[in-house]
């Protein structure tokens, strides 16, 4: 029999043996799981510590028996010769001896993750002081802040770090370093990024941003900017559509939009940075310095249509449009540039006293080489309309109207066009600007005398009218007398062809007077010999017809006289006669009796009277009425229809 390996208390005994044989196992099982939970304290009892693959192990120790540092120095919280305190010196994923645990403080400390598009920022707890003025700590050589002690070594100051974390995975040992997650700095398209700088040397004297500087890579270098000199606050340089690594504490971005120059026009820059550069406009010209570009003032080569990624805190653009451009002076109406929006209709007086409003419109042009002048004489488009056009214009045609009457000024529109153009173009020349034309457009007399002039105008186009038509009834006379001369002309050459026409006529009617008259006797001859022939045949066809025709009646005579006697014979005289009769009526549908029968009532005489009187009533109705028989069964005066007769079968 083979005894357990451990046997258990006494009074865990009974426990144990109601698993039976399993009991050992049991017991063994107890045993691993408090050997795993008292491990890593038993393992410190022996001075043993185990670091795992995702953490660190920050160190502080606890106090110094031996040794020459035994304490910190002043203002210093890690210690890098072995001092009591917090460690600069971490423990890397491993196995580490002999670090007692009354001796040493292990922590455990997860790794420092910078994840993707953010950056981590660094402030460090312990160092040297920072200079005088400084914001951030400048880079040292630390392995990206991993190696503390190279850190202080190194000369790390203390505070927030120039440098910073880009996305990875670090051990940081985080009793020096305070890691803060910041945001990527992303730039849109169509934008640009206006740097101000928070750390660096004082702006220049008398300058709003501060010099260029080069290899800082987009300011993401803090430290090369710095050593380069750059300055603190606004910059001159901007940074372009993108994603950047920049220290938040250094710099901080504001987007704005590019600058766009649009077809038709350029962009005149006004810089209010850079050096005081050379005024190359020319003696000629004493209204402003225009500067080569890059250096402050006005640059004497515009920009040209397209989009500029512009600082426009240290400059400013103005647009001067180099097609033709339209200003109206009219009430309510402007063009799509708006220069023209204060501008109004022209109120003028007349030599006579008359005020009324003139309308127009001033087209002028720019060239491209002379928009920088412009700006400089006027500093912007707005200036120019209304410091040089609209005074100009305003006043040449109230001057002008004064020299005339309204009647005068109207017509004589054109000519005062042609002089007000060459006026204005002669003005507008002295300001780099070309005039391009003048033009008048309505004009509003008063109303009073507006009706005049249109009375005139309608009087004299009515003395027009009627000369007019004076002169084409003068005409239509003429034409009258001229076509009557032509129609009697027409007759006359009628007439004369109609005597030649009769003359001729008479001789074809005597010509054929004589062919006629042979014609008829001829005719004659003949009809005389047709009718004897005819005659003489007509005869001879009478007489033998009626011999015919007598033998034939004869014939026909003969046989009805036999027939007839021998129905007499068979049948008797008087049924033979009213056979015949019967034949006779029904085949000549003859009426027996009456349609209508009126007889006459009382006596005789009334009885007559109303018969005539029905026949004189049938007639008016249009109907042939029979005397009627009298029958005695028929009530005197009645009226009534007969049958027709019907014939024997």
């Amino acid at each position: 029999m083979q005894l357990p390996l451990y046997a258990p208390p006494v009074y865990l005994s009974g426990i144990f043996d109601a698993f039976g044989p399993y009991s050992s196992w049991l017991w063994l099982a107890i045993a691993l799981i408090v050997l795993i939970v008292f491990f890593r304290p038993i393992l410190q009892l022996m001075g043993v510590v185990i670091i795992p693959e995702d953490r660190i192990g920050l160190v502080t120790k606890k106090f110094v028996i031996f040794g020459q540092y035994k304490e910190l120095p002043s203002g210093r919280i890690i210690a890098l010769n072995g001092e009591a305190g917090f460690q600069s010196q971490t423990l890397a994923p491993g196995l580490y001896f002999w670090k007692w645990i009354w001796q040493y403080q292990v922590t455990l400390q997860p790794l420092a993750v910078i994840p993707d598009g953010l950056i981590g920022l660094i402030m460090s707890k312990d160092g040297g002081e920072l200079q005088a003025g400084a914001v951030l700590a400048r880079r040292v050589d630390c392995q990206m802040f991993q190696d503390a002690e190279m850190f202080l070594r190194s000369g790390g100051q203390k505070g927030r770090q120039a440098a910073f974390l880009t996305p990875g995975t670090y051990r940081i040992n985080t009793f020096l370093f305070e890691v803060t997650l910041a945001n990527m700095t992303q730039i849109k398209e169509n934008m640009v990024g206006i740097v101000t700088t928070l750390d660096g040397a004082p702006l220049p004297e008398g300058q709003i941003a501060g010099r260029v500087t080069e290899g800082h890579s987009n300011f993401q270098n803090a430290d090369a900017f710095l050593a380069a000199g750059g300055c603190r606050g606004l910059q001159p340089q901007v940074i372009l559509a993108g994603s950047y690594f920049l220290n938040t504490w250094f710099v901080h971005i504001e987007e704005i939009p590019m600058t766009e120059i649009s077809i038709g026009s350029v962009g005149v820059v006004i810089s209010y940075y850079g050096e005081e550069g050379i005024d190359v406009s020319g003696l000629d010209f004493k209204h402003g310095n225009i500067v080569a570009k890059g250096n402050k003032g006005v640059w004497a080569e515009p920009l040209g249509p397209g989009k500029y990624p512009l600082n426009t805190y240290i400059l400013r653009v103005e647009h001067v449009p180099t097609t033709n451009l339209v200003l109206n002076w009219a009430n309510a109406r402007s063009e799509a540039h708006q220069l023209d929006k204060h501008l109004c209709t022209i109120t003028v007086r007349s030599k006579d006293g008359f005020p009324f409003n003139l309308d127009v419109s001033q087209i002028i042009h720019i060239p491209m080489t002379e928009a920088s002048k412009v700006i400089a004489r006027f500093g912007n488009m707005n200036n120019l309309v209304s410091q040089v056009l609209e005074p100009t214009i305003g006043n040449y045609f109230r001057n002008s109207a004064q020299d005339s009457d309204v009647i005068s000024f109207l017509s004589t529109r054109k000519e005062r066009q042609a002089s007000a153009r060459e006026h204005i173009n002669t003005v507008l020349d002295q300001y780099n600007v070309n005039g391009v034309d003048t033009l008048i457009g309505d004009i509003v007399p008063p109303e009073s005398l507006m009706k005049t002039l249109t009375d005139r105008k309608i009087a004299e186009e009515q003395k027009v009218t009627y000369d007019t038509q004076r002169m084409a009834q003068e005409t239509r006379q003429n034409l009258e007398k001229q076509t009557a001369i032509a129609d009697i002309q027409k007759q006359i050459v009628q007439a004369d062809q109609g005597v030649q026409i009769a003359e001729r006529v008479a001789d074809a009617a005597v010509k054929k007077a004589g062919g006629d008259a042979a014609s008829v006797r001829l005719n004659a001859a003949a009809e005389s010999e047709r009718v004897k022939v005819t005659a003489d045949a007509e005869a001879r066809r009478i007489t033998l017809t009626g011999n015919a025709e007598a033998e034939k009646i004869l014939a026909i005579g003969k046989a009805n006289a036999e027939s007839y006697q021998l129905q007499v014979n068979a049948m008797g005289g008087d049924n033979f006669t009213r056979t015949k009769i019967a034949e006779i009526i029904g085949k000549d549908k003859v009426k027996v009796m009456p349609d209508i029968l009126i007889t006459g009532g009382g006596n005789d005489s009334n009885g007559a009277l109303s018969g005539l009187l029905g026949m004189k009533l049938m007639e008016e109705l249009g109907g042939k009425v029979n005397p009627p028989a009298a029958h005695p069964s028929q009530s005197p005066g009645a009226v009534t229809p007969v049958k027709p007769f019907e014939p024997l079968p």
